[in-house]
C-alpha cells in the first residue's frame, strides 16, 4: 500500500473514525492508591510524575496518586491498582495480603538493593490478588521491564488518559495500545481468512487484496494513530493522520515480508494474513510512537530495525499458530497426521 492508497483509504475512512471517542478516553478519570515506606513512596512519585512540561505537577497528574489511609474506608472510584512499596521482610509487617479486600490488583515493590535482576510475575495481578516486583533501586530503567507494563496491563480503557497526564508511561502505554491494535488487526484478518476458504497455499501477495481487510484493518490502524497521538499530548485531530501517512502507507517492506512468509511456512491464506496483519500493525503503533518522541519519522536505519523485528515476531507467531492448526486437524505441527 502507497501513501497515496493510504491517503484514499483515510478519505473513505474519515466517517468511521471516532474522534469524540478519542477526545473522551483522553479525559477518563484514573487513579492509584499508594501505601508503604515514606522514602519509597517519594522516589516512586518522582518516577511517575517525571517529564511534565514546565517545572509544576498539573493537578490532574499528582491527582492520579492518593495515599491510602487503612484506618478509615476507601472510595475505590476510578482506582485501578494499589502499589506497596517496602524492603525485604516488609510485607508481613505491612499487612499487604489484606489490601486484597479492596477488590483491586495489588502490587508489592520491593526494593531489595542486593537484588542483581528486576524479577516479576509473568501476567498482572488480578484485582483481588497480590503479586510481587522485585528490583534493587527505584528508578524507571528498573520499573520499565515487567512493573510498568503490568501496571498497563490494569488500566484497560483509559491508557490513553494514563498516558497524556503521566509522561513517564507514555511509551509504555503505546505499546500496550500497539499490541492490543496488532492482536485486533490479526482477528480481523484471520476471521475474514476462514469465511473466504483460504486454501492452502493461497496468494501470499494478496494477503490484503480484500477491499473488506484492508479497510477494515487501515482503521484500526488509523486509530491506533490517533490514540498514540492523544497519548503524547496531541488532541485528536484527523489532519494530523495526514503527516503520519508515509507509516500506513508502507515505507517497510510489506510485500517483502509476506514474500518471506510464504517462502518459510507451508501454509497459505490464514496463517499468512494473520501474520502480516499483526506485524504490520506493530510496525505502524512503533512508527507513530518514535514520530512522536523524536519530532520526526525514522530514517533508513530506524526502520529497517523496526521492520527486521516484526518479521522475527510474525514468523515466530506464524509457526506457532500454524502449529495449533496442525494439531487441531490432527497433524503433529509438522504435516504428519497423528
Amino acid at each position: 500500500m502507497t501513501p497515496t492508497s493510504a491517503a484514499a483509504i483515510l478519505e473513505r475512512l474519515r466517517g468511521t473514525l471516532n474522534v469524540n471517542a478519542v477526545h473522551a478516553g483522553a479525559r477518563r478519570p484514573f487513579k492509584f492508591f499508594l501505601c508503604g515506606d515514606p522514602a519509597l513512596l517519594g522516589a516512586l512519585r518522582a518516577v511517575l510524575l517525571s517529564g511534565q512540561p514546565g517545572t509544576t505537577i498539573p493537578p490532574e497528574a499528582a491527582a492520579a496518586f492518593e495515599s491510602l489511609d487503612r484506618s478509615r474506608p476507601a472510595d475505590t472510584t476510578d482506582a485501578r491498582a494499589v502499589i506497596c512499596c517496602g524492603r525485604p521482610g516488609d510485607r508481613v509487617g505491612m499487612h499487604v495480603d489484606q489490601l486484597t479486600t479492596l477488590k483491586l490488583p495489588v502490587f508489592y515493590l520491593c526494593v531489595d538493593a542486593a537484588s542483581t535482576i528486576a524479577t516479576g510475575p509473568t501476567s498482572a495481578p488480578a484485582p483481588g490478588a497480590v503479586e510481587e516486583y522485585v528490583v534493587d533501586r527505584i528508578a524507571y530503567e528498573t520499573l520499565r521491564g515487567r512493573f510498568l507494563p503490568h501496571l498497563i496491563d490494569c488500566c484497560r480503557g483509559i491508557e490513553v488518559a494514563v498516558g497524556r497526564r503521566l509522561p513517564a508511561l507514555r511509551e509504555t502505554v503505546a505499546a500496550k495500545l500497539t499490541r492490543d491494535a496488532a492482536l485486533n488487526a490479526l482477528k480481523v484478518s484471520g476471521a475474514s481468512a476462514v469465511l473466504d476458504h483460504v486454501p492452502v497455499l493461497g496468494i501470499v501477495l494478496g494477503a490484503f487484496a480484500s477491499a473488506g481487510d484492508m479497510m477494515a484493518i487501515t482503521g484500526i490502524q488509523m486509530s491506533l494513530m490517533l490514540n498514540i497521538g492523544a497519548t503524547y499530548g496531541r488532541d485528536p485531530d484527523l489532519n494530523q493522520i495526514w503527516e503520519l501517512l508515509p507509516i500506513v502507507g508502507g515505507g517497510f517492506g510489506w510485500r517483502a515480508l509476506a514474500r518471506e512468509l510464504s517462502g518459510f511456512i507451508p501454509v497459505g491464506g490464514i496463517v499468512i494474513k494473520a501474520a502480516i496483519a499483526y506485524a504490520g500493525t506493530v510496525v505502524v503503533g512503533e512508527g507513530v510512537g518514535y514520530y512522536y518522541r523524536h519530532g520526526r519519522h525514522m530514517g533508513v536505519e530506524d526502520a529497517a530495525k523496526i521492520y527486521d523485528e516484526a518479521r522475527v515476531s510474525a514468523l515466530t507467531f506464524a509457526r506457532e499458530l500454524f502449529a495449533k492448526f496442525r494439531r487441531s486437524r490432527g497433524g503433529d505441527g509438522n504435516g504428519t497426521p497423528t
